[in-house]
């Protein structure tokens, strides 16, 4: 009778993954006791590790001569599938790997054993040597470590001590209260974070891993590595999980160097993070914010870089701002992607704890590929009540005072081809520890959003309701607060019930009205931003158009430009507090104008460079205005006194002249680059 061949055999191998990780997981608690054990133990475990790396290899190399077309049946997202589990099986491969370097670091050849671990694409067969070259005397010993191994409990080959570095208070039923400082012995070590564990009483209960370090000082090495190898395990436990976003859409490897840059950097904050993580200041799933550190990388990524002009590849010309000698302004862009988000609001976002203080929450989102960011990363301000503290709100017009950094109303502007193009939100919170008074920024989840379905079709313009993963855009499979998933266990209502208690995010997707479409098409091809000020960067891109295209004297010039409001107006994009003043000093301006005089786009223009003059550049160069730095109340508070104390005296005066010539008013030194304008300095080069 011929074999029965599997129907779905990604599914088999899928099945027989997690078969393999459950192994490794057992052979890795084993493991932490073979600094107790005789050589001979650690032997078998050594041994067991190259026959569990070679089965790993096998349904590897399976995976990869799989396709599509094997399938009985239609599998979704089999791609997305198909990468989850390689990324599975690399991971169990490496564990393996770094357990048999490990092991062999107990014997004689530490030198080599090192070697071992630094070098990836190590040979089993070198391993093998090594070992048999110290395993002279494991095999005289061996006899009488069977003996003994025969007589230890199943209860003490899996039980593990470590000390409580907190206290912790019991959840739920099942949890295990402790105090700070007691021993706990491990019983099972289960991947979402939470371990089965037993106090000096005999009591059992579920424990935090984060609360805990090991207690015997001769294996805390291998513990606190094991520690490690558990955390990463949390983002691979449910390959069946698929991201909650409009479509399926995933998130691919990072490859580009800006991601690596970032990767790399963040790594060297983890420890940071640890440390908050093991104090119970934060979540299991938060890290350090990516999209942040993107932003001190340098401009690149800021939308003052995005606002300016491209040049073509020939860089001979303007490749996105050209003259419309029959309009007489600048010619409409069109763009693949022009729409309205509105960020209406966060649910269940976990609270970091009291051992932190929060200095701001909000967003940042950016358009990406799923591999690249391909646009300016726009922060939006969340507003936060201690009477719903798990709930972030935005405001969805902003309009008077209310400071532009809380619009929730932005618009999307992108004409990049990529059929993977999306809106990448990440959460995040700028804090500052009450013990050290470091400052720093955690991403509390994030999720991506594909604008276009499979086929190339724009996704619905409606509202989306997205589940936020936790760790960082790169790492996959991991969730903000395991915690919700373990209670989750049990009954189908209690899964219901923690879907409703998993974090999300709330926005609508909105299309444009003509009127909206005609504004918008004035500004760069890419480019995210409130639309609260969106007119005052028009302002700016016509007024670049006319010095640039229409009174240059040659357009084969690139001497310096005079004009101030060119060379500065960039600065309020990372100033959005004196963004604010000239937003409300002009809505003042323009409610004086009659009905005809807003009609006349060469009077409107006018009137805002002499309200510019007026509002804008005495501000930037006040030293009774602070240094702008985020997230800092005091300073921010400052500003806005100064800001507000300015407008007013210019209303009761009729302008800042006044205030200008006042021996009282004190300035810094002018400097030329208050004046000038150096285009070639400030225009984006187009990659081709």
């Amino acid at each position: 009778m011929l074999a029965r061949r599997p129907r779905d055999p990604l599914q088999a191998l899928r099945r027989r993954g997690q078969e393999l990780k459950l192994q490794v997981d057992s052979l890795v608690t084993e493991s932490q006791l073979t600094g107790a054990l005789e050589p001979s133990k650690r032997r078998d475990i050594y041994q067991r590790c190259i026959q569990l790396k070679q089965a790993v290899d096998e349904n590897k190399n399976a995976l990869q001569k799989l396709n599509k077309a094997d399938e009985a049946a239609p599998v979704g997202n089999y791609e997305q599938r198909k990468e989850e589990e390689h990324s599975l099986l690399e991971k169990l491969a490496c564990q393996l790997q770094e357990l048999a370097v490990g092991i062999s670091k107990k014997d004689t050849l530490k030198v080599e054993a090192h070697s071992d671990k630094e070098e990836d694409d190590t040979t089993e067969e070198d391993e093998e040597e090594e070992t048999e070259e110290t395993g002279g005397e494991e095999e005289e010993s061996e006899g009488d470590e069977e003996g003994k191994q025969e007589q230890a409990s199943p209860e003490e080959a899996e039980t593990v001590t470590y000390i409580a570095l907190g206290d912790f208070a019991a959840q739920q039923a099942g949890d295990l209260t402790f105090k700070k400082g007691d021993i706990l012995r491990i019983v099972e070590k289960k991947p979402d974070g939470w371990w089965l564990a037993k106090d000096a009483e005999g009591v059992e209960g579920l424990i935090p891993r984060t609360y805990l370090e090991p207690y015997n000082k001769e294996d805390k090495l291998e513990s606190s590595e094991d520690s490690e190898e558990g955390g990463e395990e949390d983002g691979e436990e449910d390959v069946e999980v698929v991201d909650e976003t409009a479509d399926g859409a995933q998130v691919k490897q990072r490859t580009d160097s800006h991601w690596s840059a970032v990767r790399k950097a963040i790594s060297e904050q983890i420890n940071t993070v640890d440390v908050l993580a093991t104090m119970g200041a934060i979540p299991a799933g938060f890290r350090p914010s990516t999209l942040s550190q993107l932003l001190d990388e340098g401009n690149q990524f800021r939308a003052s870089y995005f606002l300016q002009p491209e040049l073509t590849t020939s860089q001979l010309a303007f490749r996105d701002l050209m003259w419309d000698a029959k309009a007489g302004t600048i010619m409409s862009r069109p763009s693949r992607v022009s729409l309205i988000l509105t960020l209406w609001s966060c649910k269940m976002i976990p609270l970091p704890g009291t051992s932190i203080q929060v200095l701001s929450r909000h967003i940042r989102l950016c358009l990406s590929d799923g591999s690249k960011v391909l646009s300016n990363i726009h922060t939006v301000r969340a507003v936060w009540q201690p009477k719903k503290p798990k709930t972030w709100t935005f405001s969805p017009q902003v309009t008077g005072i209310l400071p532009c950094l809380l619009d929730g109303d932005c618009f999307i502007r992108s004409n990049s081809s990529t059929p993977d193009l999306g809106i990448l939100f990440e959460l995040g919170i700028s804090y500052i520890r009450n013990s050290t008074g470091e400052r720093g920024e955690l991403s509390c989840g994030w999720v991506f959003l594909k604008l276009f379905d499979a086929s190339g079709v724009p996704i619905p313009a409606k509202t989306y309701e997205l589940f936020l993963n936790g760790g960082t855009p790169y790492e996959k499979g991991v969730e903000v607060d395991p915690s919700v998933s373990r209670r989750a266990q049990g009954s189908v209502f209690r899964q219901m019930i923690s879907v409703r208690r998993q974090p999300q995010l709330l926005v609508k997707l909105r299309s444009l009205n003509r009127r909206s479409r005609a504004m918008l098409s004035l500004l760069p091809e890419t480019l995210v931003g409130s639309m609260c000020s969106a007119h005052l960067l028009i302002f700016y891109r016509q007024i670049l158009g006319d010095v640039l295209l229409r009174d240059r004297t040659s357009l084969q010039s690139a001497d310096l430009i005079s004009h101030p409001v060119l060379a500065t107006f960039p600065l309020l994009l990372e100033q959005p507090d004196v963004m604010d003043a000239l937003r409300s000093s002009w809505a003042e301006k323009e409610s004086t104008l009659k009905r005809a005089e807003k009609r006349d786009k060469e009077l409107l223009k006018a009137e805002f460079l002499l309200v510019y003059h007026d509002c804008v550049l005495p501000l930037l160069h006040s030293t009774l205005l602070p240094p702008f730095r985020w997230a800092e109340e005091e300073t921010e508070a400052a500003r806005w006194k100064a800001i507000a104390d300015f407008l007013k005296q210019s209303r009761e005066n009729e302008g800042s002249l006044k205030a200008l010539l006042s021996p009282d008013g004190v300035h810094k030194p002018f400097d030329l680059s208050e004046q000038t304008y150096d285009f070639l300095g400030e225009i984006r080069k187009n990659s081709g």
